[in-house]
Formats: structure tokens, C-alpha cells, sequence
């Protein structure tokens, strides 16, 4: 974390769904924001190191037509 309050305090966090990423992303925005609610002078530094940002990337949904979201049934020519 950009700030030094890394000695400061102590974590424990339980996450549950989604991928190690994720979950990793999800922690980080979590401490991001109870930083910010302990010291809102903060917001400068983990706003521009993009902490204070939530990933907003979703699974793509499955249309009708095609195999998946963006794979098409296979074609046969003849």
C-alpha cells in the first residue's frame, strides 16, 4: 500500500467466490477503503495508484445462437 501505516495494523480477511485474483483484487479494495474511512487524507494517494477503483469486468453472458458468449456453433459448409 502507498501509505505507511503498513505496521500500523493488523488483517485478517475471509473472501469467498471467485478466482485468486479476484479475490486478491477484492481484499486490496477492502483495506483500500478502510484506510480511507481512518484517514480520508489518503484518498490522493491510493486514489492515484487505483485502489480506490473497483474492478467492474463481468463474464459476458451466453446469447442465444451461439455456443457461448462470443463462440459460434460450428459451420459446415456442405
Amino acid at each position: 500500500v502507498s501509505s505507511n501505516n503498513a505496521d500500523k495494523y493488523d488483517l485478517v480477511a475471509n473472501v469467498r467466490g471467485g478466482g485468486s485474483t479476484g479475490q486478491a483484487g477484492a481484499i486490496c479494495l477492502g483495506v483500500a477503503r478502510a484506510l480511507l474511512r481512518i484517514d480520508p487524507t489518503l484518498r490522493g494517494p491510493l486514489g492515484k495508484e487505483g485502489l480506490l477503483t473497483r474492478d467492474a469486468r463481468m463474464k459476458e453472458r451466453k446469447k442465444y445462437g451461439q455456443a457461448a458468449a462470443r463462440k459460434r456453433f460450428q459451420f459446415s459448409k456442405r
